[in-house]
């Protein structure tokens, strides 16, 4: 990925692009000239060198874009030398995708172009807006992921496509199940019996069992059970009194 952009116009915003992009699919992916060209090297060359070899081009596109002029006083977008406007020439020709990336709500003007630029109008942009930068930084970084398969096997922020796998077919279904104290369940499977937060004895099969008291569905009187007869327990909680039955709390 090659960052392209206008010193005076974008500055700040191709730097963020560039670390973004480089957190995610790994600095040496992404060029950006004051970060990755060495101290002594050939500028013209290198640039040139690193447009050809880059799969996509982003133009920084800020609102100072179309209105900083040469020393001579003519529009640096209509300069042949302009280097911001030979990158984005030598990407169409090298084949590259070329992506504008619009900012402070600019909007990309056709009549404004050279005809030699007059392509950059046609390209699909995407913008970087800072107040929405999270958003529309990563929506650009999945563009990418998407046009280009080499960088998705790159993407640090990729999905396991293991991490909503679904339990397999036959695995134990009670360690799915979240309860207090821990989980029961006789013969293995929860067709069986499930205890929550188990208190007292527990009937398992056949026969008589008093099982303990057991609370009626208006938690105010006390039931016991013995070999399947209910017995209503005479004790009777919340008096007017403040006790149960005439025993102290």
């Amino acid at each position: 990925m090659f960052v392209n952009y206008r010193t005076g116009d974008g500055d700040a915003v191709a730097a963020l692009l560039e670390h973004e992009l480089s957190d995610r699919f790994g600095s040496d992916q992404v060029f950006r000239a004051s970060k990755s060209l060495a101290a002594g090297s050939n500028f013209p060359k290198e640039l040139i060198i690193a447009v050809r070899r880059s799969h996509v081009l982003l133009a920084v596109i800020g609102r100072q874009w179309f209105d900083l002029r040469t020393r001579e006083g003519r529009p640096a977008v209509e300069d042949p030398s302009d280097w911001t406007r030979r990158e984005i020439i030598e990407a169409f020709e090298s084949g590259a995708v070329v992506i504008p990336v619009l900012t402070d709500s600019v909007r990309l003007d056709r009549s404004r172009l050279p005809a030699e630029l007059a392509e950059l109008a046609d390209c699909q942009y995407r913008r970087l807006d800072m107040r929405n930068s999270r958003a529309d930084l990563a929506r650009i970084g999945d563009d990418l992921a998407e046009l280009v398969p080499a960088l998705a096997k790159l993407d640090s922020r990729r999905e396991d496509p293991g991490a909503h796998r679904e339990p397999e077919r036959g695995q134990d279904r009670a360690n799915q199940v979240r309860m207090r104290d821990g989980v029961g369940a006789v013969g293995g499977d929860l067709s069986g019996t499930v205890i929550n937060s188990p208190r007292g004895p527990i009937h398992t099969g056949s026969g008589s069992l008093n099982s303990g008291p057991q609370f009626s569905g208006d938690g105010m009187g006390v039931q016991y059970i013995t070999g399947g007869d209910f017995r209503k327990s005479q004790q009777q909680f919340g008096g007017t009194g403040g006790r149960e039955s005439g025993r102290d709390r």
